[in-house]
């Protein structure tokens, strides 16, 4: 074959590949732009599917969606947000203006920015909120977007609501309302306002003009460009508002019936909200009489409170983690100048984060710590009430059992002849060892049952170690009782091997040094201090 036309085939290869290459990328590209678009599309009716578009996209993401990466950080902001992962909800709305400024999206930039000022005023952090809100109001000038500064003015009136000026906030806003009305194209400009004014009536206890505008707000439900997210959000809110109010002033009736439609909407809850519903819940609960329902209320928000505090916490270390990711793109790239201002950039707002979530997490543990505090005497009640209940059915069984044991006996002494006697006696004994074995509660609550004045051995040691089992749990209760493994069998009416086999799947759950310290003298370290003094053998 002729070298010519040998190097034009070669030539014509690499012209194919590299023009599929480019088509390959181009592909990419825009399938990753499309990616940005699909999550925009669900945002609104299923948060975890638009975030799972978001995190398809490579990172870093500004290499795969140029121009859209401001975008990319707002959605994701949006959907921290409502996920109530604080820590990254701050970090993308940081990220969302910094490239709202690269890429000249101001339109975005203003929008998180507005965002932003809301939560942070919301957690009393007023100094850090309205540099924010003044500049939501410089990116507003520079954008297209027709109705920004309505976001401007309407989060103002919001600050006013949260600090309890609502005669104030209510003049602003029903001077504006037709103007928001007027907005088609946008109806959340009028239905914020009507959240806002119906709330500030409701805490005014002017019910009357309450009902007028929630009427309103409610007439909102299910028309174009209503974002249901947000519709139930507000509407659990006002909602809410109305149950509290009630409760004060004790009309149960009232309270009852808002509860109940707050409950409806809990999955759109905006965090304060859902604490306050979990709150007030247990309260009513308690002042109808009914305690097992209002702890159950109480153990919602305590869960709720450990969750946001676990959130926080994973948050702070993702955050941490990426910006020392961020430092080491930036010390590939820039020049030394750019280096040291983005490395002193970076390490300012990782302290500034850090100092926030430091804040709130100390409050939420002494809020919660003070939650605890006046809830464990209903707790303990609670549960002696449940152990006493039980321990008197068990009395009763075995004053039943024992009624007719004599009756067995007495007919046994009045029968004649006494090998007949004798079998029966041997039938009494066999029968005796069975049923003494079951009367022994096999449930593995016998022992929680009979000796109320340890509670608080069962509650540390489930909570310390909740992977042990029942039986587990109270084996080392017996142990740390001095009893031996031969009165523990007898006990559990089965093999002493049986109990040593069950000692030592204890020890390797619980994971002590064995090899300094035995069980008994780990559980004596351990749990000594939660026996009570009532309690001796």
């Amino acid at each position: 074959m002729p070298k010519t036309s040998l190097s034009l085939k070669l030539l014509s290869i690499s012209l194919i590949v590299f023009a599929n290459a480019l088509f390959s990328y181009g592909q990419s590209e825009k399938g990753f732009y499309r990616l940005v678009d699909s999550a925009d599309f669900y945002l609104d009716d299923n948060t975890e599917k638009a975030l799972s578009f978001l995190e398809d996209i490579p990172k870093p993401v500004e290499n795969y969606i140029s121009g859209r990466v401001a975008e990319y950080y707002s959605l994701k902001a949006i959907i921290h947000d409502d996920f109530n992962e604080f820590a990254e909800y701050y970090q993308c709305v940081n990220l969302a203006i910094k490239f709202g400024e690269i890429e000249k999206e101001y339109c975005i930039a203003g929008e998180v920015c507005v965002s932003m000022f809301s939560n942070l005023y919301f957690m009393d952090k007023h100094s850090m909120a309205y540099p924010y809100l003044d500049k939501a109001r410089d990116f507003y000038k520079n954008c297209d977007k027709k109705y920004g500064i309505f976001e401007v003015e309407q989060v103002e009136a919001y600050a006013k609501y949260l600090d309890g000026e609502h005669e104030e906030s209510n003049r602003f806003l029903l001077s504006k309302l037709d103007t928001y009305k007027a907005v088609s194209e946008d109806p959340y400009y009028q239905m914020f306002a009507l959240y806002m004014i119906t709330s500030n009536y409701i805490w005014m206890e002017d019910f009357n003009h309450a009902h007028k505008y929630f009427k309103e707000f409610k007439a909102l439900e299910g028309k174009p460009k209503v974002i249901k997210l947000n519709y139930y959000a507000f509407k659990g809110a006002i909602n809410s508002s109305f149950a509290d109010n009630f409760f004060k002033d004790k009309q149960l009736d009232s309270t009852r019936f808002y509860l109940e439609e707050t409950s409806k909407v809990t999955d759109y809850l905006a965090v304060d909200v859902l604490k306050d519903y979990y709150r007030l819940s247990s309260e009513f609960y308690k002042h109808l009489g009914e305690v097992e329902i209002s702890l159950v209320y109480t153990d919602s928000l305590l869960s709720f409170q450990s969750h946001l505090y676990k959130k926080t916490i994973e948050g702070s270390i993702e955050i941490n983690d990426s910006f020392l990711l961020e430092d080491s793109d930036v010390v590939e790239k820039g020049d030394s100048n750019e280096i040291v201002s983005s490395v002193l950039g970076g390490v300012s707002v990782a302290v500034l984060l850090a100092f926030s979530i430091f804040c709130f997490v100390i409050y939420k543990k002494q809020k919660k710590k003070l939650l605890v505090n006046n809830l464990d005497a209903n707790n303990n009640l609670s549960y002696l009430k449940s152990n006493n209940d039980q321990l008197t059915t068990k009395v009763y069984g075995l004053e039943t059992y024992i009624k007719n044991l004599k009756q067995e006996i007495k007919q046994i002494s009045i029968t004649e002849g006494v090998e007949f006697q004798k079998d029966k006696i041997k039938e009494l004994y066999r029968n005796l060892h069975i049923n003494s074995s079951t009367l022994l509660d096999k449930t593995g609550n016998h022992l929680e049952l009979v000796n109320e004045f340890n509670i608080e051995f069962f509650k540390k040691i489930e909570t310390d170690y909740p992977q042990l089992k029942k039986t587990e749990t109270i084996i080392c209760y017996y142990l740390l009782m001095g009893f031996s493994n031969k009165e523990i069998a007898v006990f559990f009416n089965t093999t002493i091997r049986s109990v040593e086999s069950r000692r030592y799947r204890v020890s390797k759950k619980i994971e002590f040094n064995n090899e300094e310290e035995t069980l008994l003298e780990f559980l004596e370290r351990t749990f000594s201090d939660t026996l009570s003094l009532n309690t001796t053998n």
